[in-house]
């Protein structure tokens, strides 16, 4: 699914059947609004943010984790927008919003998903500046938003952790074809929605949509005609899934079909060798991800 945004309503909804979209959190819309401004004011939105103690508890203990190496702790929101900028704040916001959207129940039975999200976000950040990518901030969102769809389907299909650890245990298949045969929609699709009505940077949404159709984006015959940044970020990611062990956390399976199906082209898109690549991994050990913690219903 290369470009999902001419979809008319019916197909919205047919795709979307049995699923509710959570509405963008007023939070995330206050600060939109405040961002607008003529001269947006960073000490209003820091108090926004910190009106939710629990997501701007989260947002210091990411902003004061070795992410981000900074050499004095931050002690509030209103700190951390100065030093960090605005967008940084208001990606990391977006990212962690997702999880206080789900209800109790859904959060519970996915406790081992939010880990390794934060996992993948952390990690998707580290490896943006490693390679030289000039947003690590819009690498952490998509590294926590990318999968937003899988708890919304599990929510709507009391099956779909079964129909998850299918879907990643075929190779030659995309992740998402199995969800697409028995559910008639696929999590990437899902939360492509969800990243598009919370107003996300278009990029993002398309990453998002697109993350599972990764090895014809990778094709050497491909590289010229899709969009560079967009490219860039989807790496990032699938880098990231991979070193965090999400073919294991999320699909149960000892071995990343999808993975050894990209890594040498995009490996090479990046300018990375097989070598550089397992010293970079080696060095993201201590983040304490690839935990084999599995996903359970």
């Amino acid at each position: 699914m290369s470009d999902p945004t001419p979809l008319d309503d019916e197909k919205i909804q047919r795709i979307l059947r049995g699923i509710t979209v959570p509405p963008q959190p007023q939070i995330i819309v206050d600060i939109h609004m405040e961002q607008a401004m003529p001269n947006p004011d960073i000490n209003r939105i820091g108090k926004l943010i910190s009106h939710d103690v629990g997501l701007a508890g989260t947002i210091l203990k990411v902003v004061n984790s070795s992410l981000f190496g900074l050499k004095n702790r931050i002690t509030s929101i209103e700190q951390a927008v100065r030093i960090l900028g605005l967008q940084t704040i208001i990606r990391i916001t977006e990212g962690l919003s997702i999880k206080g959207e789900m209800d109790d129940e859904t959060i519970i039975a996915m406790g081992g998903f939010w880990d390794s999200a934060m996992d993948i976000a952390s990690v998707s950040a580290t490896i943006a500046r490693n390679i030289g990518y000039q947003s690590p901030d819009k690498a952490y969102c998509l590294g926590l938003f990318h999968n937003c769809g899988v708890p919304l389907l599990m929510r709507a299909h009391a099956d779909y952790p079964d129909i998850m650890r299918e879907s990643y245990s075929h190779p030659g298949e995309r992740v998402i074809d199995t969800e697409n045969r028995k559910l008639k929609t696929n999590h990437a699709v899902v939360g492509y929605f969800v990243a598009k009505s919370w107003s996300l940077p278009p990029d993002l949404c398309e990453v998002i949509a697109e993350h599972h159709s990764s090895e014809d984006i990778f094709r050497e015959s491909t590289r010229a005609t899709y969009d560079g940044g967009k490219k860039t970020l989807l790496a990032i990611l699938k880098m990231a899934e991979h070193i965090c062990g999400l073919h294991s956390t999320l699909g149960g399976q000892a071995e990343d079909h999808e993975w050894n199906a990209i890594c040498h082209d995009l490996l090479a898109y990046v300018g990375l060798s097989d070598l550089d690549f397992d010293d970079m991994a080696a060095r993201l050990e201590h983040l304490g991800v690839n935990s084999q913690d599995t996903f359970h219903d």
